[in-house]
């Protein structure tokens, strides 16, 4: 079998040698094909014979000489030498790759704010402990001058605006009366996200910022600190403003546009009218129902400030006077001046009102308990459904009563010392105030003597008669015919506060002192300012005989004020005294067209709340 196998296996291989040989030759197919046929014919004879495929042994590969080995070393290490190239080449592209992630990542972060600590929200005020030496400082924003430029300062206020420009903002931040402006524009160490978070606040947000202070080249209309700017290194917010107000603060700190009137009916509907200039403002019933919010605005600021200066003043000058500071009750049986226009109330079962006035508890203090001179301040109560522009059902009264030896005209004398002393203090020490007020609310400035224009009350009468208005000697005086007078004595005199003596009797309170040398007159007095009572006073009764008299006159039950007539029974000195109507005051020095622009929470007919 052996033999066979060789024996086809020779065959194979020389039918093989031929077929190369013919396609060597590149003889047809047709010559060789016979060949090949037969060959494969072999093969399968030689399986069948030996029960394997044919094979061809394998020819030994020829060993390498010494030049082959050579060159097979030189192209061993000349790949070795591309591979460590390439190797080093996509290490290189890995490091790139990996450092222009770690770049992408850090941006990302930064875009977002991720890990920086220089903006955001606070963390809520709650008095947390704080360690010695570990206080923050604060600067004021009125205290941002030229003078600190360079400085590093940490200020807290409301955002009063904001506005995006480009990659930066400017806000406007307000703290009381002053405002200063603020800047933030992207860099190393400002993020995008910073930017757009100062950007997104709310207007009105409560904000603590740090920054440097710089001197702009030009000043800053916006803000009252006009040559400062705050460069922003620090916003954090301590308290989010709702992102709906019911106003914008822009609109509430506008300037008038054109002047109301500061007398006549008062109905709420008035704002209702557009303004002349077509800018949008608020008006005084939509300021009302959000008083906190209306009263944050620079004017306001400065008229409570001026009223709240007016209150100092008039105790400095009464206290520098021998005068003493009582506190009379509100709660009384009765009626303060026995008029009808009281709040009442039930007493535990017994009736009562709220006072008119302290009346008749500073007559007691001073003129039959011995302390002379008296002064108050305290709520007033009139249940008077009076809808005007200087009314109110609840104001602050500044009263003051004295005793006199012969005349009251020394009790004139200290209203009229008292009143000189009050607007030359306002002059003097708010004038920061009245520009705040006069930006929004524009006035002229009062005009008064050192020594106050007088005039009785039949000579007023005459001034009016002279101007073509009929008015009576003993005919009461009302609004509309003071306000005409206050403009014919402005005319007349160049004065804007004066006052009138000498009353008819009939129109004064029960308890009044008739004039000795005309009983139908009194020695009773109103004090003006521009047209307006901002005084009512007189000479007191302190005879009971007569102020049982006097009440009957008035058809007042003897019943109902006895205990008052009772305290003069034991001795009581003369004496006389008046009412300022604190609100009133400051309405008609800053020349405001309404009393409610100088209260600050009024109660009128139609309102109770805020």
């Amino acid at each position: 079998m052996s033999g066979n196998g060789d024996e086809l296996t020779a065959q194979i291989k020389s039918l093989a040698e031929s077929i190369k040989t013919a396609k060597a030759e590149k003889k047809p197919k047709e010559e060789w094909d016979p060949l090949l046929k037969e060959m494969l014919a072999l093969k399968i004879s030689f399986k069948e014979v030996t029960g394997k495929d044919f094979d061809p042994p394998k020819q030994e590969k020829k060993k390498k000489g010494n030049d082959q080995q050579a060159s097979s070393a030189k192209n061993a290490e000349k790949n070795a030498a591309k591979a460590a190239k390439k190797a080093e080449k996509e290490a290189k592209k890995l490091a790139n790759r990996l450092e222009r992630e770690r770049r992408e990542k850090e941006k990302a972060a930064k875009l977002a704010g991720l890990g920086q600590d220089n903006f955001g929200d606070a963390k809520m005020v709650q008095s947390h402990p704080i360690k010695a030496g570990e206080g923050k400082t604060w600067t004021k924003i009125k205290d941002l001058t030229p003078e600190k430029k360079g400085q590093e300062v940490l200020v807290r206020g409301y955002v009063h605006t904001s506005r995006g420009v480009g990659k930066g903002v400017f806000v406007v931040l307000r703290s009381t009366l002053y405002s200063v402006q603020a800047v933030c524009f992207e860099s190393k160490e400002i993020s995008k996200a910073m930017v757009k978070y100062i950007e997104g606040l709310p207007v009105e947000s409560v904000v603590d910022v740090k920054g440097s202070i710089t001197v702009p080249e030009t000043p800053i209309q916006s803000a009252t600190q006009k040559l400062v700017e705050l460069q922003i290194s620090s916003f954090h917010c301590v308290s989010k403003a709702s992102s709906v107000m019911p106003f914008q603060m822009e609109d509430a700190c506008r300037p008038d546009c054109g002047k109301e009137t500061d007398v006549g009916a008062y109905t709420g509907e008035e704002e209702e009218k557009p303004s002349a200039d077509g800018l949008a403002r608020v008006g005084q019933e939509a300021r009302l129902n959000y008083r906190w919010i209306d009263l944050r605005t620079p004017a306001n600021q400065a008229i409570f400030r001026i009223e709240s200066m007016v209150g100092c003043l008039f105790r400095e000058f009464l206290m520098k006077n021998d005068f003493v500071e009582i506190h009379t009750p509100k709660i009384i049986g009765g009626a303060s001046e026995g008029g009808s226009e009281v709040f009442k109330l039930d007493y535990f079962g017994q009736p009562a009102c709220l006072a008119m006035s302290p009346q008749l508890h500073k007559q007691m203090t001073s003129a039959c308990s011995g302390f002379e001179r008296v002064f108050e301040t305290g709520p007033v109560f009139r249940a008077e459904n009076s809808q005007t522009r200087r009314h109110l059902c609840e104001f602050t009264g500044f009263d003051l009563e004295m005793v006199i030896n012969e005349h009251y005209n020394e009790c004139l004398d200290i209203f009229d010392k008292l009143f000189v002393y009050i607007f030359d203090g306002l002059n003097e020490r708010c004038k920061n105030e009245l520009e705040r007020v006069r930006e929004q609310h524009p006035f002229e400035d009062l005009v008064y003597k050192k020594k106050t224009l007088t005039i009785t009350y039949a000579e007023g009468c005459k001034l009016l008669r002279e101007a073509g208005i009929e008015q009576d000697d003993l005919e009461d005086i009302g609004t509309e015919k003071e306000k005409k007078l206050g403009d014919i004595v402005k005319e007349k005199y160049g004065v804007d506060f004066f006052f009138m003596d000498k009353y008819p009797l009939a129109v004064r309170p029960f308890y009044t002192m008739p004039d000795p040398e005309n009983p139908k007159l009194s020695n009773s007095y109103d004090f003006f300012i521009r047209g307006q009572e901002i005084l009512s006073g007189a000479q007191r009764i302190h005879v009971p005989e007569l102020l049982e008299e006097r009440a009957k006159a008035w058809e007042i039950p003897l019943e109902d004020i006895a205990a008052y007539v009772n305290s003069f029974r034991n001795g009581a000195l003369p004496h006389a005294g008046g009412g300022i109507g604190l609100e009133r005051v400051v309405m008609l020095f800053l020349g405001l067209p309404n009393i409610r622009k100088s209260a600050w929470f009024p109660r009128d007919p139609k309102r109770i709340a805020p």
